[in-house]
């Protein structure tokens, strides 16, 4: 009975004990599985999935513009902590006060250089490259340089990150890995043609698809290319990425499931009518990799099978990244229309006329959209509520 009586006192000291670790410990963990209500990157996240972690309800409103003369913009905004980061093709970074859309500032990296890569912000620095080969790093609160760092051809890929690591492909060929803080060279890794994608990561590995034809595994701790997938075709299009697998698509008028721990691909989308070029990153939902082409449509393809569930015809090519926000998927055409997709059907939901083509990706964050025009429009998007 003595041994019944001590047992007790310390079997309900340990459930104590575990339920505060579960209540301490959980919330942690749907936290870090939470998709960021900012957009500081292109696709997102580091798996470049293309999911916002904040939805659009209700037709949209333009709630400011804001232009610029002499120059376009074809690369996607980022938006943290209330601000708006966005480059143009005639060099120019601008930060805008994501209220009121009003200049915070601007710094020109060099005339008529075009900045295509789409700004990555993290810990106070705005990282991008530019069409002169060279990677910037700016204070977010001034634009003054922290560090810029050279390479050999023009940067279109955005940087990705893990840690103090940043990521990102150049068109001489190498994947680079710099020090965040210092912009210093970790490592590079060799490819055999031009990377014009953003490279994917997923836990250590770095995955990038190149002109060379392959898709690239690579350890992000040493920079060795670990594996190369041959995908039949040239690509630009961003590793997105959901466990085993990488979706994108290529210059062959196909889009592909990459399984990259086993090499070899799953399936392989051709539309059966149209032959034409996926510039696009395909989007991720639990069951589709919704991604647009040149052939005038997006699709709604089956995540295990390839089979097209939806297609939508947008009378316009789309080299726009389609976004996720709740069951939207909107995307921007060459023929300047912005369209909301219902993922569930492949319906549309409304759409925006802005005038000129929208080249660039949209950002969807804190419930609403950011995206910039060919013509050098930025314009923010809010929800109308619905009324019946």
């Amino acid at each position: 009975m003595g041994t019944t009586q001590r047992t007790i006192p310390i079997q309900a000291t340990i459930a104590c004990w575990l339920t505060l670790c579960l209540t301490l410990v959980l919330p942690v963990l749907a936290d870090e599985k939470k998709p960021s209500r900012d957009w500081p990157m292109f696709r997102g996240d580091p798996q470049l999935t293309g999911v916002s972690g904040s939805s659009f309800s209700g037709k949209p409103k333009v709630r400011w513009s804001y232009t610029v003369s002499d120059a376009g913009f074809i690369s996607t905004p980022a938006i943290v902590d209330g601000t708006v980061f966005i480059g143009d093709d005639m060099g120019t970074m601008h930060a805008l006060d994501l209220e009121t859309g009003k200049t915070l500032w601007k710094i020109s990296v060099g005339d008529s250089i075009s900045i295509v890569s789409s700004p990555t912000v993290h810990n106070g620095l705005v990282l991008f490259g530019d069409d002169a080969g060279i990677m910037h790093a700016l204070n977010v609160k001034d634009g003054s340089s922290r560090w810029s760092f050279n390479t050999d051809g023009p940067i279109v890929s955005s940087v990705n990150l893990s840690g103090n690591r940043m990521v990102f492909g150049s068109y001489d060929g190498n994947l680079y890995c710099l020090d965040r803080t210092t912009g210093k060279l970790i490592w590079k890794c060799q490819t055999d043609d031009k990377l014009h994608a953003t490279p994917g990561i997923t836990g250590d590995r770095v995955l990038i698809a190149g002109c060379d034809q392959k898709l690239h595994v690579i350890d992000l701790a040493s920079g060795t290319e670990l594996s190369g997938v041959d995908m039949g075709s040239v690509s630009g299009s961003s590793a997105a990425i959901m466990g085993s697998r990488v979706f994108l698509g290529t210059y062959g008028n196909q889009v592909l499931a990459v399984d990259w721990q086993k090499q070899e691909i799953d399936w392989r989308y051709e539309n059966p009518e149209r032959q034409f070029p996926f510039m696009a990153s395909a989007a991720l939902t639990e069951k589709l990799a919704i991604i647009g082409g040149r052939d005038k449509s997006v699709h709604g393809l089956d995540l295990l099978t390839g089979k097209e569930i939806w297609s939508f015809q947008t009378k316009g090519r789309v080299e726009a990244s389609a976004v996720i926000a709740g069951n939207l998927a909107i995307v921007g055409t060459q023929k300047g229309v912005l369209f909301a997709i219902d993922v569930r059907n492949g319906k549309e939901a409304w759409h925006f006329e802005a005038g000129d083509s929208i080249t660039a990706s949209v950002a969807v964050a804190q419930g609403c959209i950011v995206f910039g025009t060919d013509d050098g429009v930025v314009y923010r998007l809010d929800p109308t509520p619905n009324t019946k």
